[in-house]
């Protein structure tokens, strides 16, 4: 760490990427706006795009360290994610596509595959995971895909689709059943199969992501080594839910790079556009949009960051973690683009003027976050399933709890490595929730703090915040406990949604305790969390209001954060708010 803004490896990384990138507001390029909604206009990518983030080494960031590239840590991937994400979701979910289709191999692949799949990513070839069928989506027990045994190989007949990156992609990981039981994963590398035994499918026309390669796949009887087997036969249908709680939370990059480019045009476009004799922004209806958008936006990074770190500390958590992030981020993102298009009016509608358009654009693709990865009910049934598991114990501090709690937290070192290992993942949390187990003593010590360190109104908000939400969670984790309600139905549902309000104000918490001990009786060190646990506690009491206290200081921030190269974050807040020096 150097400074008081706490300046980490991976900070300097997305800054050198930022610079790389350029502004997307100015000038031109093919990280351009302007750019950028020329193209997608014709369903296709800027001219150099892609060159330049592999000139710039974006691809050595989908295979980890141990096997040659630069992916020390899925934290690192997310920041540089988002910061791709904000500038053109097509291109950050073309990688991301790719990261799933090579997830498995990290995971379970033998030296060659992990070799030979490395190599020819850092060369820049793309890859692809092929689990979706036409009549089936997302209902994995149906695949019809099946790899017949023939000698020493396997004869590999079926449809995949829709799948990202399967006509651009060398290299295809298939879900498919070997001699009609054993459901496994394949991989499949383009430059070794049989020409005419496979073909792809034309691009599907998409309402967002133009441009983006997502087609699909179809095999007839062709030929596949027995060496292209991933991992254990039989055991694809559990290699599937254990990737995708990487690529859920990584997700969650894509939608806090949006809800950053979105504010961004939506504030610029309130402080240039005048009516009535003033700028908008000065209209306090204008104003609340996007202070409380900001506010949501803190309150994503502070939900999803921790839970990309947990790869590296206590993966085991991410079958719960992973589903409460892909639920809950997109969800705020789509709130917030929602409250941009209510501060840009009929601009929003349009698909050229402001930003050059991009907003429509940005719209468009953040639609998708909420769909691919399992969507929004995939994901809340998962959190549903587990949590009377979770509820029985919730007011036990789980053993060792506060280290593991400390190491997702503390940001002011980078996270450690990842080594990618299958057995590391579950299935399920069973009872173990860090997170949300540890909010009793959390809370007590910030009501100890904020009396007494924190003076006025910011100190007496926090208390009785803190007070409201413990009230409530434990209300509604002893229901939990006694009712044990159906995961499928729509009461475990909106539980589950509950619990995600839970997770994210435990993580504000736990940030603010474990990243901002510096700042937090400074200026602004403590009121972001105030505003962040009311808006929290919204979700379940729309009576509660913001203490106006804390607001202009945020704002303030949030306006000198409009030009330059700053994300709005709580890395910026926190330098923002640190003492000054001696």
């Amino acid at each position: 760490m150097s400074g008081p803004a706490g300046e980490r490896a991976a900070h300097a990384l997305v800054a050198d990427l930022e610079r790389t990138l350029g502004d997307p507001a100015a000038g031109s390029g093919p990280f351009s706006f302007a750019e950028i909604v020329a193209h997608e206009e014709n369903d296709s990518l800027p001219p150099g795009a892609v060159e330049l983030l592999r000139s710039w080494g974006f691809s050595g960031y989908l295979v980890p360290e141990e096997f040659g590239g630069r992916l020390r840590n899925l934290e690192d991937l997310f920041l540089l994610t988002r910061t791709l994400a904000r500038r053109n979701l097509t291109l950050a979910v073309m990688f991301g596509s790719a990261l799933l289709g090579v997830n498995s191999v990290w995971l379970w692949g033998n030296d060659e595959q992990r070799a030979r799949v490395a190599g020819a990513l850092l060369d820049g070839e793309l890859a692809c995971f092929a689990v979706s069928e036409p009549d089936h989506g997302s209902d994995l027990g149906t695949n019809e895909t099946m790899a017949e045994s023939d000698g020493d190989d396997f004869l590999l007949t079926g449809e995949k689709w829709p799948v990202g990156n399967a006509t651009r992609g060398r290299f295809v990981t298939v879900y498919a059943a070997i001699d009609g039981s054993r459901s496994s994963l394949l991989l499949l590398d383009k430059e070794q199969m049989e020409k005419g035994s496979w073909t792809n499918h034309p691009f599907v026309k998409t309402v967002g992501l133009r441009g983006h390669d997502l087609s699909g796949i179809t095999f007839d009887r062709t030929r596949v080594p027995a060496g292209a087997l991933l991992g254990r036969a039989g055991a694809g249908l559990v290699g599937i839910l254990q990737v995708l709680q990487i690529t859920r939370t990584a997700i969650g990059a894509l939608s806090i790079g949006t809800m950053d480019s979105v504010l961004r045009i939506a504030l610029r476009h309130a402080r240039e556009r005048v009516l009535y004799g003033r700028e908008i922004y000065q209209l306090p209806v204008i104003r609340r949009h996007l202070v409380h958008s900001h506010v949501d936006l803190l309150i994503a990074e502070c939900t999803a960051l921790p839970v990309a770190r947990s790869l590296s500390i206590v993966p085991s958590r991410l079958s719960l973690w992973s589903s409460v992030v892909k639920y809950l981020v997109p969800t705020l993102g789509e709130e917030v683009v929602q409250e941009a298009a209510r501060v840009l009016g009929a601009r929003s509608y349009l698909r050229e003027g402001v930003a050059s358009g991009a907003f429509q654009k940005l719209q468009r693709d953040h639609a998708i976050a909420s769909i691919f990865e399992g969507t929004t009910h995939v994901n809340l049934h998962s959190i549903a399933a587990q949590l009377p598991a979770v509820a029985r114990v919730a007011d036990r501090p789980a053993v060792g709890g506060e280290g593991v709690l400390r190491q997702l937290f503390d940001w002011s070192e980078d996270a450690p490595q990842w080594h990618p290992s299958g057995r590391a993942l579950r299935l399920t949390n069973a009872s173990e929730d860090e997170i949300t187990r540890g909010w009793g003593p959390a809370a007590d010590e910030a009501r100890r703090i904020a009396e007494r360190e924190l003076a006025g109104p910011e100190g007496a908000a926090l208390v009785k915040v803190l007070s409201e939400l413990s009230r409530r969670r434990t209300d509604f984790y002893t229901r939990i406990a006694a009712e044990a309600p159906d995961a499928a139905s729509t009461h475990g549902q909106d539980q589950a949604t509950e619990h995600s309000v839970h997770h994210a104000a435990a993580s504000c918490l736990y940030t603010w305790l474990y990243s901002f001990e510096r700042e937090r009786a400074e200026p602004g060190g403590s009121g972001w969390l105030v505003l962040a646990l009311q808006r929290l506690l919204r979700r379940l009491d729309h009576t509660t209001e913001l203490e106006e206290s804390c607001l202009p200081w945020l704002e303030e921030l949030m306006l000198s954060s409009l030009e330059g190269p700053r994300h709005f974050s709580l890395q910026t807040v926190r330098s923002a708010a640190g003492p000054a020096p001696a």
